[in-house]
């Protein structure tokens, strides 16, 4: 393996529409095209092979082959694409793997997602959530709504991530982007110094822990539009993960906090289209109002909040995952087994499918 033949397996991999590649010893380089494992036909790859590209993408961080375990970084080929990496041991050998990230940061239409988010990127103070399980559109989201921000309103936008994926070009907005291990130690501190920098919005890429959870929503505190994503399924198990991460003691009051901050939770799934041709996003997504303030308030009343995002589609423009499932099956887009195995209530979907004759 030399530069050359790794650069253009990457540019292969970007011209073919693959979001991961995975380099593994004794293997052959392997593309995720469509959450399907495709082998390159290639050589098997050596430990030698690996070593390298390793030493290639993580330059000076890679100090002491023995004592090194892991570490994200990005790397780019200029005019081509930016790829997240993941360099990792693995029974002593070094793994990669490289998600693509598009050069070009695409809107709300491109990605398919609701105009509804529209709305929510005009916000100007509260804390908005992403979530979803791994490779389902949160970095994408993220990204789509920075760069509306960026395009139509003069805000400081202070983003902290680890690494930066995509980068954001001039327009109205100022884009401060900081990225963990090479600007700052951890995102904790990164959101403290965040407060003292003047920003309109901050951007966490990532919430992982309680100490970031309580930096994130401290930031929205203090009267800033505030973004971050989660790896959670959907609102209900979002709330279950952030109540988790205080004792019994403070839960209560975490729930006011909530209340009186959270502003959204859209939460992502990707599912392939019946043409085959690419996935498409499903889109849950909660909106404050006064009843889901009450219910957060209220833990007797928690599970009330799936039936008000079911009541407040038209008004709020909420909707559930079942509800967005229905529509995409009933536009034609997905059918009706896609929209059976990815619905939360399949019965409910099922009998919502028959009730409108389709």
């Amino acid at each position: 393996m030399n530069r050359k033949k790794f650069e253009n397996l990457l540019k292969i991999a970007v011209e073919d529409g693959v979001t991961d590649i995975i380099l593994a010893v004794g293997e052959p380089p392997i593309f995720r095209y469509h959450n399907s494992l495709i082998e390159v036909k290639s050589e098997f790859l050596e430990a030698r092979d690996t070593e390298w590209i390793a030493r290639l993408l993580l330059q000076h961080r890679l100090e002491d082959v023995t004592t090194f375990t892991a570490m994200d970084i990005t790397y780019e080929i200029p005019d081509i694409g930016r790829f997240r990496a993941s360099v990792f041991k693995q029974c002593r050998v070094f793994r990669i793997i490289l998600r693509v990230i598009p050069i070009e940061i695409r809107s709300f239409a491109d990605l398919n997602l609701p105009l509804d988010l529209v709305s929510i990127a005009e916000l100007r103070r509260g804390l908005v959530l992403v979530t979803g399980t791994t490779g389902q559109g949160k970095s994408t989201t993220l990204s789509a709504l920075i760069e509306y921000i960026n395009r139509t309103r003069k805000a400081h936008i202070i983003t902290i991530e680890d690494p930066i994926e995509f980068t954001y070009q001039k327009a109205r907005g100022l884009v401060t982007q900081r990225e963990i291990n090479e600007d700052v130690p951890d995102y904790k501190t990164a959101l403290k110094q965040a407060l003292r920098q003047s920003p309109d919005v901050i951007m966490a890429a990532e919430i992982r822990d309680a100490a970031t959870f309580e930096a994130v929503l401290t930031a929205a505190e203090t009267g800033h539009l505030t973004l971050s994503a989660i790896h959670t399924t959907d609102a209900e198990r979002t709330f279950t993960r952030i109540l988790g991460f205080y004792p019994e003691q403070e839960r209560q009051a975490l729930r006011e906090r909530l209340a009186n901050n959270l502003a959204a939770i859209i939460s992502l799934r990707l599912l392939m289209r019946k043409d085959l041709q690419e996935r498409i996003p499903v889109v849950e997504m909660l909106r404050m109002n006064g009843l889901i303030a009450e219910c957060l308030r209220n833990h007797d009343r928690t599970h009330e909040i799936h039936n008000h995002m079911e009541r407040g589609r038209d008004y709020y423009g909420m909707r559930t995952f079942d509800q967005d499932i229905v529509r995409l099956y009933e536009t034609g887009v997905i059918d009706k087994n896609t929209a059976l195995l990815a619905a939360t209530y399949p019965a409910n979907v099922e009998r919502a499918i028959a009730f409108n004759g389709k």
